[in-house]
């Protein structure tokens, strides 16, 4: 485990020469990382986003593709079709070429801009590591990763993401604008002659031997029922929170749970620790709930948000 925690400090390292001034952001997207699930970067334009993904892809040697998707994108543009071929004999046949969902690491670019029925192409990608096309199951390589980026602010020509989707990303990570000394440091590295680059600090083969190890971490009791208890308080129907009642219309699902608890694990080893605690539910529950959760349209009327209900709930509960 120690060997594991060197080699994922020297991850983290990396990826800050290059991405300056987002610590919380980086963690978070290597614990959805550990965790083995999907990550939904959100955020305005130029905030590193894309710079974000390709570095991860260098940092941890896996092989990657980048989708930009569009409102012309058809789902076999992501997952591939089958074309008709004629050997040399006459004979006719189906052959499967397979679509840029075959990589280890898929950075769907806007998601948000592609029509509801291209979106449900990665269903079960996300979920089961396989493609069906034609009636044929195809196997995708592992480990398997989706890390889409979304704009929050101009929605004109978009198309939101459906909640059996949303429910798929592990964690919804926000990415803000840097601080002023942070916003130096980019303008001052990234507009000489050279420019800062990464080098490889893990193997695919050493990601999935974390993200075993990750699933190995024993979790406390009390941490199990902190997990429990707020996402079952974040359900209008169930809690007693008279907060959430007034302002939430629909909550999270059990998946948010089996997410937490390993989002919570992950974030232990990145920090080389035995056990998480319930301040790593605490940290966790905005990236693993914001998206699964909606609110009323009163309370989005009387201008409140999903993170300050978070905030309010993780008060209430861990």
């Amino acid at each position: 485990m120690e060997q594991v925690g060197e080699k994922l400090g020297a991850v983290r390292g990396q990826i800050r020469q290059v991405f300056y001034g987002q610590d919380r952001v980086v963690d978070e997207v290597l614990t959805t990382l550990l965790a083995g699930g999907h990550g939904l970067l959100v955020g305005v334009p130029g905030l590193g986003k894309t710079l974000l993904v390709e570095t991860l892809s260098k940092v941890l040697g896996l092989e990657s593709r980048r989708v930009q998707f569009t409102p012309d994108l058809m789902p076999a543009d992501i997952l591939g079709s089958e074309v008709l071929e004629v050997d040399d004999t006459g004979k006719r046949g189906f052959r499967f070429v397979p679509g840029p969902v075959f990589t280890q690491l898929l950075m769907g670019d806007e998601i948000n801009r592609a029509s509801p029925r291209t979106q449900s192409a990665l269903l079960q990608a996300m979920q089961e590591n396989t493609v069906t096309v034609a009636g044929h199951p195809h196997a995708l390589p592992t480990p398997f990763h989706v890390l889409a980026t979304q704009n929050p602010i101009e929605q004109e020509g978009t198309y939101p993401l459906p909640e059996a989707q949303l429910d798929r990303f592990l964690c919804q990570i926000d990415i803000h604008y840097p601080d002023l000394s942070s916003e130096r440091e980019i303008v001052l590295k990234t507009t000489g002659v050279t420019l800062a680059s990464v080098t490889e600090k893990l193997t695919a083969d050493e990601l999935r031997h974390a993200q075993t190890l990750t699933r190995r971490i024993p979790v406390g009791e009390g941490v199990v029922d902190a997990i429990l208890r707020l996402v079952r308080n974040g359900r209008p129907e169930s809690t007693e929170l008279e907060i959430v009642r007034d302002r939430v219309s629909w909550g999270p699902g059990p998946r948010a749970s089996q997410a937490l608890m390993l989002a919570c694990r992950a974030r232990a080893l990145l920090q080389g620790r035995l056990a998480p605690s319930g301040d790593d539910v605490s940290a966790l529950a905005k990236p693993v709930l914001r998206h699964r959760m909606a609110l009323s349209f009163a309370a989005r009327a009387e201008g409140h948000d999903i993170d300050s209900t978070i905030d309010a709930l993780v008060e209430a509960s861990v």
